[in-house]
């Protein structure tokens, strides 16, 4: 099979190494791939892996005139069998081209928390929790498949070392380390970004521990100023930056207990690392059995009440740190669910199945569903460009970033919570 394998971008994240490994997985299985989009930081693990590698035009608007002609021009210069388009922009460059005129099946991978509504109706689609697909196969008639972020399990597992991490940062091994590793982003990331800092804020006053954070992001400045405050009163540097890292694995393998979501929770689980669920609007919950089945259908992420969650999250961690053999145990049932469930090949298998069906299935959108699917994706572009809208989201988002900024309230008494 000749396949095209096209990222949202080539940003470190957990989406676009997905996307990369897949690929690869797709390679080694004798299969053509080409990885398409706009150079970033992956380029060079997608070259390292033997990818061939494609770089995306530069574009000003959606739908992208630049990149549908050169989509099309691909798919004919490389008699391409299928498009793989992983979230929705790059999936409208494939379509209005290589898709509508040019024939070439087309799929799109949807990992974010919502289904799309411009992605057309009749592309196949993968959604990354069951819930998810569920939702989106109601609403549908084109097929829906659900599909996991895969781990390589191989690569991230409990041998990798992260005592040498531990010692460059001057932290003792009986000294507690909480590690998250995660984009430090306004949307779906801040919420719980902030509750870890003011977590370790609480909890700092009569537990030596340090939380590292591992990533960039937009709100870097902000959560940067909101930590000062906490080391500040704590007397000591409890809340520490490590920046972005190609490769975090050592991060997970030196911390005693791991916050995050999505892939990143997957990741840890996989190193061997009990990990806290975190998500939006004050979500947390322990990874554990009597949780297993709410994860596996919702993936490791959630939404909570919108109510304050530090200590909530504060609580949660000092149960943990508090007992060595729960620990344990939490470690290797993650370990052995990542293993059963998440695994890299498992997915590699079921992701070659479906790009068999999308194949074989061959149907041709109508130009009515083409017109309507350019016509939202317009009025997005439209309300992005719009100044006073723009104005309004610049300011909400420098609101946003002020509060992340500021000192927390002064710490509750800590509820410890599972």
């Amino acid at each position: 099979m000749r396949l095209l394998v096209a990222p949202h971008n080539l940003g470190i994240g957990g989406s676009q190494v997905n996307a990369v490994d897949l690929a690869a997985a797709a390679a080694e299985a004798g299969h053509d791939v080409i990885v398409y989009g706009k150079p970033g930081p992956l380029v060079e693990q997608i070259e390292s892996r033997g990818l061939e590698f494609a770089p995306a035009r530069r574009l000003r608007y959606r739908p992208a005139p630049s990149r549908i002609a050169q989509l099309a021009r691909l798919a004919r210069r490389k008699r391409l069998d299928l498009i793989h388009a992983y979230e929705w922009p790059p999936c409208l460059d494939a379509y209005y081209g290589a898709h509508l005129l040019g024939g070439v099946p087309l799929l799109c991978t949807v990992l974010s928390m919502s289904i799309s509504p411009y992605v057309p109706r009749s592309i196949p689609l993968v959604m990354g929790t069951l819930a998810l697909a569920e939702r989106a196969a109601r609403r549908r008639p084109a097929p829906v498949w659900a599909l996991e972020p895969p781990v390589d399990t191989g690569l991230d597992s409990p041998a990798i070392d992260g005592t040498p991490l531990r010692r460059r940062l001057g932290i003792a091994a009986d000294s507690p380390l909480l590690v998250t590793v995660s984009r430090l982003a306004l949307e779906l990331k801040l919420d719980a970004l902030l509750d870890a800092v003011d977590a370790v804020g609480e909890l700092g006053t009569e537990l030596p521990l340090t939380l590292l954070i591992v990533g960039e992001g937009p709100a870097g400045a902000a959560l940067r100023t909101r930590a000062r405050h906490v080391n500040r009163r704590l007397g000591r540097e409890a809340v520490r930056f490590a920046g972005a890292l190609a490769d975090p694995r050592t991060a997970y393998a030196a911390a005693d207990v791991v916050l995050g979501m999505g892939g990143s929770s997957l990741r840890a689980m996989a190193i061997g690392k009990p990990v806290i669920v975190q998500g939006e609007r004050g979500f947390s919950r322990v990874f554990e059995p009597s949780r297993r089945e709410y994860f596996l259908r919702h993936g490791l992420w959630g939404v909570g009440d919108g109510g304050p969650n530090a200590g909530r999250l504060a609580g949660q961690i000092r149960g943990l740190l508090a007992d060595r053999e729960r620990r344990a145990e939490l470690a290797r049932f993650g370990r052995e669910t990542v293993c059963r469930r998440f695994s890299l090949q498992r997915a590699a298998d079921l992701q070659l199945g479906i790009y068999e069906a999308v194949r074989e299935r061959r149907s041709r959108p109508s130009w009515d569903e083409a017109a309507a699917a350019a016509a939202r994706a317009m009025r997005l572009e439209i309300d992005n460009h719009d100044p006073r809208r723009k104005r309004a989201r610049n300011a909400t988002e420098a609101e946003r970033l002020a509060a992340a900024g500021r000192p927390a309230a002064a710490p509750a008494r800590i509820a410890v919570a599972a």
